[in-house]
């Protein structure tokens, strides 16, 4: 999904002129649907060589830079390393084609095929948490019910496990922002081609087979610590997601935060800090 802020409110903060913000980024090479695509990413505090390392996700139409400084926050506070990186179609990776379309499968490519294939080209060979925002949230589920063993742990945030009207409601919202509003400039800030990621992620969250889209299935076969934290105001979803996560994977720990939406890390960052802070370094301690 994507953070789209009130109306009247800032979207984000960029540097002036609209241009992708993302510094220190390197780019790993593989190859995906046929094509050689480039994936952009960032290291965070590498020099933490036995600290826990975090994989962030991003949301439907995040990149490296729309998480901010989150992630050095987060990692600063629990003395982790992190991992950044941007999807193909968005941020400053490889965008997708005019001719190209996500299918309904999209989620489940990215996480089985996407994932893996970044991680072989960095050469990671240790098992990481995974800190994933709503499209992201579900992207890092699939992962860790793919490949149990390649995953230390899991943060959700905002997730999404199946489509519920409240989520098409307010992308059909975004749709008719993106086209009649300046929209497209201040996501350009983040992307170096904006259409690319809109479209891509809105049209097919619209398509009306993805109504059915549902994986609540398969996270029966994850394994690892799952922490999932919502707003109890989600204009993109309702707290149905993160609960039916708990009953689907035994000893789920829940945050249900008030006075917040769709992006805990923007509207309560220091409780999301606090949160996955506390839930990894007490997995740490446990036998």
């Amino acid at each position: 999904m994507s953070s789209l802020p009130p109306e009247g409110a800032p979207f984000a903060l960029g540097r002036p002129g609209g241009e992708t913000v993302s510094t220190g980024s390197e780019f790993a090479a593989i190859r995906w649907r046929g094509k050689d695509v480039r994936v952009e990413y960032l290291r965070i505090a590498p020099e933490r060589t036995d600290a826990p390392l975090l994989v962030f996700l991003h949301e439907g139409l995040g990149s490296i830079a729309m998480w901010k400084d989150f992630p050095q926050r987060l990692c600063d506070a629990g003395g982790f390393r992190g991992l950044v990186f941007s999807r193909p179609g968005y941020g400053r990776s490889t965008p997708r084609g005019p001719e190209e379309t996500w299918d309904v499968d999209f989620m489940h490519r990215q996480a089985h095929e996407v994932l893996p294939a970044f991680f072989d080209a960095i050469g990671l060979q240790e098992k990481p948490w995974l800190f994933g925002h709503s499209d992201g949230a579900s992207i890092s589920l699939l992962y860790a019910a793919r490949f149990p063993e390649r995953v230390a742990g899991l943060v959700v945030l905002a997730p999404h496990i199946f489509v519920e009207d409240v989520t098409v409601a307010n992308i059909e919202q975004a749709r008719l922002a993106y086209l009649g509003t300046d929209l497209p400039k201040k996501l350009g800030r983040y992307h170096d081609d904006v259409d690319s990621a809109f479209w891509g992620w809105n049209r097919i969250w619209l398509h009306p087979p993805f109504r059915q889209w549902n994986i609540e299935a398969e996270l029966d076969s994850i394994r690892c610590p799952v922490l999932a934290i919502q707003g109890i105001d989600d204009e993109y979803g309702t707290l149905a997601q993160i609960r039916g996560i708990a009953e689907r994977v035994p000893g789920t720990a829940l945050v249900e935060l008030p006075d917040c939406g769709h992006s805990p890390h923007r509207d309560q960052p220091e409780k999301a800090i606090v949160a996955t802070v506390s839930f990894i370094n007490d997995d740490r301690r446990s036998p």
